[in-house]
């Protein structure tokens, strides 16, 4: 067992492996097998192997600054999404509790304690105040 590790690790040497961006094509690898058992598509093979494919080339390539763009070129896009889904499930955990609203002036997202009434809002981004009424819930 040792003598194969050894023997990996050798071969994996100068070898760009797995980042964020192969991580992403697994994930997407496996959503496109499943895609493939429920609909019976053969579009979905061919993709699934183009994403396997293209994942075994980023592994084994020994060209490590372009794996290394195209990683900054992924993560550039995946960041605002990952940013985006994080801040929705806030919203959903404390809708109870807090209120999101977007500044009129900077369009920054300011996450308010929930209050009823009609509130003065100073944004902590662009210090420009305005005007927030809230009708539902709170204290």
């Amino acid at each position: 067992m040792a003598n194969f590790k050894e023997k990996l690790i050798r071969f994996m040497s100068g070898r760009y492996g797995v980042d964020q961006l192969g991580f992403a094509l697994v994930i997407l690898y496996c959503a496109l097998t499943l895609m493939q058992n429920l609909l019976h598509w053969p579009l979905f093979v061919i993709l699934s192997l183009a994403d396997s494919l293209w994942l075994c080339y980023r592994i084994f390539s020994r060209n490590i600054p372009a794996r290394q763009r195209e990683n900054m070129v992924f993560l550039k896009f995946w960041h605002p999404v990952r940013d985006w889904f994080k801040l929705s499930l806030n919203r959903i955990r404390e809708c109870r509790t807090h209120v999101y609203r977007k500044c009129p002036h900077c369009k920054a997202v300011l996450r308010l304690p929930r209050r009823r009434g009609e509130h003065t809002v100073c944004c902590p981004r662009c210090r420009e105040r305005f005007s927030m009424h809230v009708i539902f819930g709170g204290k």
